[in-house]
């Protein structure tokens, strides 16, 4: 009976000691760090490694000093211009201070996560629809100083903040694409007069070339009268170049002249 109550009790004391030393030994990864507390007050940020506690008097809260992504869901915006809009985004960021992170707010993850959705509305309440669409980087970086601003005091540093989808509503997409349709034509219609603007200082330049060699113009001509001349036509107008005729009818004039001289100017003369 005694052999039975001496059992008992070394394992009955064997099991309090495995107790005592399974909360007193604790073991804390590479991206962990242990926020150790003694009685309710904070001693500090151990690890990694191992951790020695003192049982019942010391308890420790785990902090990952990961980088954590998360996704900021959809929010309702209305812009500067009243133009309703849904705009979702993701956050980066991390803890570099554990005991911040831990003592001055509840839960660092969902309060990062509020302060993100309230700054997104904000910043986009501020300006246009334009622009924001044309200038989404700036934005993105005014939205992840603010953040980081506000989570600074908790111990979070916030890395990056990127606006992902943006949804608009029908009506405006439909007149975002005449505009832009609108903007494609203008730009054809300038490359075009451009075009005909340059093509018409080159004939320019061409005519007065020509007009000091008269024989480049025949050549010309004639080239031209070969590439119509190539085409099966049944009937082809040319034009004549007056060069060809003007010594004849310069004769004619002249023989005009002298038949229309009354007897009278004859016999003066």
């Amino acid at each position: 009976m005694n052999l039975i109550t001496s059992t008992s009790l070394y394992l009955g004391i064997l099991i309090i000691i495995f107790i005592i030393l399974s909360q007193a030994i604790r073991i804390v990864r590479e991206y962990e760090r242990g926020v150790v507390f003694r009685l309710g007050r904070v001693v500090g940020a151990k690890g990694p490694g191992l951790i020695l506690l003192i049982p019942i008097v010391d308890h420790m809260v785990k902090v990952s000093l990961r980088t954590i992504n998360m996704d900021v869901p959809a929010q309702e915006v209305i812009t500067r211009d009243t133009v309703p809009i849904k705009v979702n985004a993701v956050i980066y960021f991390r803890v570099i201070d554990p005991v911040k992170a831990v003592i001055s707010v509840e839960n660092y993850i969902s309060a990062t996560s509020q302060i993100a959705q309230t700054t997104l509305r904000s910043v986009l309440g501020e300006r246009d629809l334009d622009t924001f669409l044309s200038q989404r980087e700036k934005i993105n970086q005014t939205l992840q100083q603010i953040v980081d601003e506000q989570t600074d005091p908790w111990g979070i540093k916030v890395t990056t903040v990127e606006t992902k989808d943006v949804e608009l509503p029908e009506n405006m997409r439909r007149a975002m694409a005449k505009q832009a349709e609108a903007e494609r034509e203008r730009r054809a219609k300038v490359i075009h007069a451009e075009g005909e603007f340059q093509a018409s200082e080159k004939l320019v330049q061409a005519a007065e070339k020509m007009s000091m060699q008269p024989l480049s113009l025949q050549l010309r001509y004639l080239q031209t009268l070969g590439i119509i001349a190539a085409d099966k036509n049944t009937t082809t107008v040319f034009p004549f170049p007056l060069e060809l005729v003007k010594p004849f009818v310069d004769f004619y004039e002249k023989q005009k002249g002298k038949v229309s001289k009354t007897p009278e100017e004859k016999t003066k003369k």
